[in-house]
């Protein structure tokens, strides 16, 4: 997708802070973080949300859940807990429309999200 803004970011033609990477998996730092830790984990492959997955693009999900677990690690926070969020759709608050996830943690969160 020639306009997808986490697309750019993964072919490296916008800067971000990365995490973690490998050859199925971008994870970067938000730029509007909404926690202490609040980083993005994106497939390379262009996925537009949870609704594009399909029996060719599944197999990404597997990838992306092992990459969460690395991230939680790497910043520190996989022993005192995250939070994990997908956004699908509009009415959900995605804003950008390539699958991604978004880990949250180091400040004690409530039960509820809203």
């Amino acid at each position: 997708m020639d306009n997808c803004l986490f697309c750019k970011i993964i072919k490296g033609e916008i800067p971000s802070s990365k995490v973690y990477e490998d050859e199925h998996v971008l994870a970067f730092k938000d730029i509007n973080p909404a926690a202490p830790v609040h980083v993005l984990v994106v497939p390379k492959l262009h996925i537009d949300s949870l609704e594009g997955l399909n029996d060719e693009n599944v197999e990404q999900v597997v990838p992306i859940h092992k990459a969460i677990k690395e991230v939680a690690r790497i910043m520190g926070i996989s022993e005192s807990g995250y939070r994990v969020i997908v956004n699908c759709g509009k009415e959900a608050g995605q804003t950008v429309f390539h699958l991604h996830y978004h880990v949250l943690g180091g400040v004690k969160m409530g039960e509820k999200i809203i």
